[in-house]
């Protein structure tokens, strides 16, 4: 009976119909040889057991012993006495046919389980390979947090699977390979993750495992179909919970590092501002206690010491807008707002506000292309301007040339600020956009704060563009940037109104002592 729903089975079967029709037609062809050839019992005996066991070997142990019955009614009928009858005859006649079945069935389940074992052997040889595989993808990755969010779809194609789904319970996050994942199957893994039975077969197909490091859970994975076999499933749930674990581990250490190169950066932006801001400030209140203090001071000596006073404010200005600057940028409050400009205007109203410093060089500007209204933010590329020309101007000699450049390549507008004078050294060109980072010529002339070149990359970055610098000692140096042609609504910026609240006490004070270097109050003749 057993035997009959197992040929049934096979039949139900495409692939099983081509097999039993092949087992028989090779049966009948055996047997039609045999008889032409005059085979004896003995040999025809031997025939029908070779073709028995390579049936078994190729398709299993029923069709084999659908084989052997089939070669076991032609033995019958044509070998055995009486000859074309299915009757056997005399005692010899039943013990060939008793040993020929015999035979057939311990060849059959010798085949079969050697068979079965080489299948597996297979089986475990595909499985190495795959974890194998998975591994080399694991070690490629550089990035754990790219890494986790691969791992559903590679565990999904190394392993050919309809789908995976894996949850971290470090981000509360699911992670899956497709995204036709039943809500229900999420609330499993995750409920899974809280105690319950580490192996589980959830709805819709799906079959999971808990991911263990030590007796603590960090995850919990799911697959369909369920192809995995035990072996495997531990395998690549090891492999993905050690994942995890270097995941958090890295996520850990990097945020120790964040915290304390945080705290390194505040503790240099305060030594650098300490630093910078006293200098200023100092001149300023000796040169203001000599105006008050000093008798008999000529008039050219007052108003060096005004002049000095002037100097000295204008350079805290400068100083307390980067550090504006700088602190809107670490806030990530900085926003490019898009408005129809022309690029020539920007480069014009640019060396207007910067022709104080640029009065000792000669500047051109050469607009290439047509210059046609492009969607850029006109306040953060006059910010990047303002201190490339700064930057220019603090780092050239007095009459140096400096070009401002404006062109379109494809989808960019792009600008470069270009000088004459002394160049980059080869040194300093990999550093120059870090936060307070100073050449070793700048540093000696205590030129400029280390971050303008800084300031200017973040906010090109926040406008979507970048910057580049190159240079050749001894012949100049230039910063090429641009940013996207993106139109959209324009809005207001307010970024930088609070720079301007910000820098207005100072302003003021300038305007006071402008006054006073041009018609000082009463009194001050005396001092």
């Amino acid at each position: 009976m057993i035997a009959v729903m197992k040929i049934m089975e096979g039949l139900s079967d495409s692939r099983g119909v081509v097999h039993w029709l092949v087992a028989t037609m090779m049966a009948v062809i055996t047997t039609f040889v045999l008889v032409r050839l005059g085979a004896n019992p003995t040999a025809a005996g031997m025939v029908y057991l070779v073709l028995v066991v390579w049936s078994s070997t190729q398709a299993g142990i029923w069709l084999s012993l659908y084989v052997a019955v089939i070669c076991a009614l032609g033995f019958d009928y044509f070998f055995l006495p009486p000859v074309g009858s299915l009757q056997l005859s005399g005692t010899q006649a039943w013990l060939a046919m008793l040993c020929y079945l015999a035979s057939c069935m311990v060849v059959s389940r010798v085949a079969e389980r050697a068979r079965r074992q080489t299948q597996h052997a297979e089986r475990r040889r595909e499985d190495v390979e795959r974890l194998y595989e998975l591994s080399q993808e694991m070690m490629l990755h550089e990035d754990a947090a790219g890494l986790i969010q691969d791992l559903p779809r590679l565990i999904h194609r190394i392993f050919a699977l309809q789908a995976a789904v894996l949850y971290v319970c470090e981000q509360d996050r699911f992670y899956g390979s497709t995204a036709d994942v039943p809500a229900s199957v999420h609330a499993s893994l995750r409920a899974m993750t809280l105690g319950q039975n580490p192996t589980l077969s959830l709805d819709s197909g799906f079959y999971s495992t808990a991911l263990m490091l030590g007796m603590r859970p960090v995850g919990a994975l799911a697959w369909r179909p369920a192809l995995l076999s035990r072996e495997v499933a531990t395998a690549v749930s090891a492999q993905v919970a050690i994942v995890l674990a270097r995941s958090i581990a890295i996520e850990q250490t990097a945020r120790i590092e964040a915290a304390r190169e945080s705290e390194r950066l505040r503790t240099a932006l305060i030594d650098s501002l300490t630093h910078e801001l006293r200098t200023p400030l100092t001149s300023i209140r000796a040169a203001a206690s000599t105006l008050l203090e000093a008798d008999g001071l000529d008039e050219a000596g007052r108003l060096d010491l005004v002049t000095i006073v002037d100097e000295e404010a204008s350079r805290l200005d400068l100083l307390i807008g980067e550090a504006v600057e700088m602190a809107e940028i670490d806030a990530n409050v900085v926003q490019a707002h898009a408005a129809p400009q022309h690029a020539r205007a920007l480069l014009d109203q640019a060396v207007e506000e910067s022709r104080q410093i640029l009065s000792d060089h000669r500047v051109s500007i050469d607009v290439k292309s047509e210059d046609e209204p492009a969607w850029f933010d006109p306040h953060l590329l006059g910010r990047v301007l303002r201190h490339l020309l700064e930057n220019a101007a603090r780092h050239t000699p007095p009459g140096s040339r400096i070009t401002l450049r404006s062109w379109r390549s494809e989808e960019r507008l792009e600008f470069s600020v270009e000088d004459n004078g002394p160049g980059i050294d080869s040194l300093d060109m990999p550093l120059i956009f870090e936060k307070f980072y100073r050449g070793k010529k700048s540093a000696q002339k205590n030129k400029g704060s280390g971050m303008g070149l800084a300031i200017t990359r973040a906010i090109l970055i926040a406008h979507g563009g970048g910057i580049e610098a190159a240079s050749i000692p001894g012949k100049g140096a230039s910063f090429r940037f641009w940013v996207p042609l993106v139109e959209k609504e324009p809005v207001d910026d307010w970024s930088e109104s609070q720079a301007r609240a910000a820098r207005g006490p100072l302003d003021k004070f300038q305007r006071v002592l402008s006054k006073v270097s041009d018609s000082p109050p009463e009194g001050m003749d005396r001092l």
